[in-house]
């Protein structure tokens, strides 16, 4: 199947990407006004995965330079230099927003006008420092995410959104490596019958949450769904007997923490939107020690 393919899947209108049906949005008019609300989306959506204190408004931004300048710790540096793509962002859509309203009273600004370039520069130069911010959980970087502002700057509203398709494929992808591990890793194990089928079933549902954009009337029916099959995943509980010896119970506690843990990374999936490398190797990872330690001898002991 060609990527690009369009077609109504599942009710829906879809595109196809990659092995995946995603649901499908016309991108709108490639015009500056479109272009600025784009931003503005991408802004609020940026911040709101992102760790907290970095959302810098663009007026400060000479502040958070020089704070970051004189910062030599590199704990605090990494922080500062999280801050200074805050204000470099805001300073960016500060602007953009500035050469909308001078559009709408008529007055043209040209793409090679000095404050398109500047626009340009803040935005790459955040795209640079972001690389330095972490996901909200403190997992690991998303830098994904502050290059979608930049490229919403730069490239045709359309190209833009085919890139997002592309994205959220390999999310798709992603989330469904991290459920068929988890399954794999449960399969078999004393008191979680039946868990397999939640742990699918939530994944289903945090492929829809990727796909389907807020303003979409059909989020009203996407969310309660996937809060919902979030909550019988976490609540869970393995069936023991009740001589189970305790070597069965840290086994079992164990292996309760893995799907804990594989439900907030799906979760994190889901909303982001983007593939999160570093935390869905080092999950995969945790799931393939489990497994080796059920077919290990001798006591079960998480280290």
């Amino acid at each position: 199947m060609p990527n690009g393919t369009r077609r109504t899947m599942f009710g829906k209108p879809c595109v196809y990407y990659d092995g995946y049906w995603i649901r499908y949005y016309s991108p709108p008019e490639d015009t500056l006004p479109a272009r600025k609300a784009l931003i503005e989306h991408l802004s609020r959506r940026l911040f709101h995965h992102t760790e907290p204190g970095i959302n810098t408004p663009g007026e400060k931004l000479n502040v958070a330079r020089k704070a970051y300048e004189r910062e030599h710790d590199p704990a605090r540096k990494r922080v500062a230099g999280a801050m200074l793509a805050g204000a470099l962002f805001n300073r960016a859509t500060d602007i953009f927003t500035s050469i909308v309203e001078l559009q709408d009273k008529g007055v043209a600004i040209s793409s090679s006008n000095e404050l398109m370039r500047q626009c340009g520069r803040y935005f790459q130069e955040a795209l640079e420092l972001g690389k330095q911010v972490k996901h909200y959980s403190g997992q690991e970087g998303i830098d994904e995410l502050w290059g979608e502002p930049f490229k919403a700057f730069t490239m045709p509203i359309a190209a833009f959104y085919e890139s997002r398709f592309i994205k959220i494929a390999m999310t798709m992808r992603d989330i469904d490596r991290i459920a068929q591990t988890l399954v794999s890793t449960l399969d078999g194990e004393r008191g979680f019958d039946g868990i397999a089928n939640h742990i699918l079933a939530f994944a289903e549902a945090a492929k829809l949450v990727s796909e389907t954009m807020r303003r979409d009337p059909s989020f009203f029916e996407v969310w309660p769904q996937f809060v919902a099959v979030g909550e019988a995943l976490i609540t869970f509980e393995p069936v023991l007997a009740p001589d189970a010896s305790e070597d069965e119970r840290e086994r079992a506690a164990a292996c309760r923490r893995l799907v804990h843990d594989g439900r907030d990374l799906l979760t994190w999936l889901g909303g982001v939107r983007v593939p999160m490398p570093k935390s869905t190797r080092e999950y995969i990872e945790r799931c393939e020690q489990v497994a080796q330690r059920r077919r290990g001898a001798g006591e079960w002991r998480e280290h």
